[in-house]
């Protein structure tokens, strides 16, 4: 899996964190966007990027989620004057990830097969044999029910921590800390077996 910057295998089955404070920072940051401060919205984006990606990255297409992330920050940037309350920017925010993931997944239409006599570049096949690698651990990792999906790609791919995937997502920390067991114990499992072990 080294595509995704870490081998699964690998990784401890847990961890105790400290419980995740929330920062009043980010709910200040949420007021401000709200009412329309562009550099407040732009702070917001630096800390909840790698989170929608994350969230994108679990459920749509792979070569589209950089592409969403501009689409759900722009969608948020236009309805954020309709937040209720800032602390729950970061759950809002994700919620329109997922809606828009899926919207993503329902338009995308069907790829039409290259015929294989195209010539293939030289050099590539290094590459293409660890894209292949990462793509079969992300499609292991979409199999997953939701919660565990999210949690284990926020945390792997996006290198967030559990007291930070608590920050961004909302949940608790001990739900994280539930998720990433659980989703690295059914993920050991499915990639085990894909493997032959």
């Amino acid at each position: 899996m080294q595509g995704l910057g870490v081998s699964i295998l690998d990784l401890p089955q847990g961890r105790s964190d400290p419980a995740p404070r929330r920062p009043a920072e980010e709910d200040l940051l949420a007021e401000r966007a709200r009412g329309g401060d562009r550099l407040a919205f732009a702070r917001l984006y630096e800390r909840f990027a790698p989170a929608v990606h994350g969230v994108l990255l679990a459920s749509a297409p792979r070569e589209d989620a950089s592409d969403l992330v501009q689409e759900v920050f722009l969608l948020a940037l236009r309805s954020i004057a309709r937040l209720e309350d800032p602390a729950s920017f970061g759950p809002w925010l994700l919620s329109i990830a997922r809606n828009r993931a899926r919207d993503a997944l329902k338009s995308r239409r069907t790829a039409v097969e290259l015929p294989d006599e195209l010539p293939v570049k030289l050099g590539t096949e290094t590459k293409d044999e660890e894209d292949g690698e990462a793509e079969r651990a992300l499609e292991a990792v979409r199999e997953l029910p939701v919660a565990y999906r999210e949690t284990l790609i926020l945390r792997l791919v996006e290198g967030l921590s559990g007291p930070e995937i608590a920050e961004r997502t909302g949940l608790t920390h001990g739900s994280v800390r539930v998720n990433l067991c659980r989703g690295m114990k059914l993920l050991r499992e499915r990639l085990a077996k894909g493997s032959g072990r």
